[in-house]
């Protein structure tokens, strides 16, 4: 059992951390098979906040080293990006039964630095 209650449910090659991601999956293929949606992706990386690193050093050959990892990136990995066929615009979506702290500020990172509002089904 999880966390949340969630099922893990894995067809074939694909992944889907619920029973409700797998049913929109259905769905949005079903959309994209008529086309009323284009490019559908599944698990789609947006950084929201660079890795961390500490100042570059010069080797002893002139040669420049980087510096060592601080901190790793932030990043948030959206359930579905794919282009709305009626506006042709990126919906961004991601499938939700409980909305953790660290998601609403990772919602909250994705307006302010790459001006998208995820959609939440």
């Amino acid at each position: 059992m999880s966390k949340y209650g969630n099922d893990r449910m894995v067809i074939g090659d694909e992944v889907f951390d619920s029973r409700r991601e797998f049913r929109r999956f259905c769905e949005l293929k079903l959309l994209e098979r008529t086309g009323e949606i284009q490019n559908l992706r599944r698990q789609v990386p947006y950084e929201l906040i660079p890795a961390q690193y500490a100042p570059s050093t010069v080797g002893k050959r002139g040669g420049v080293k980087r510096g060592k990892c601080m901190e790793r990136a932030v990043v948030y990995y959206a359930d579905f990006v794919y282009i709305d066929g009626s506006t042709g615009g990126t919906v961004v979506e991601d499938v939700k039964g409980c909305r953790t702290e660290v998601y609403k500020i990772k919602k909250k990172l994705m307006l302010y630095v790459h001006g998208i509002q995820i959609k939440e089904v």
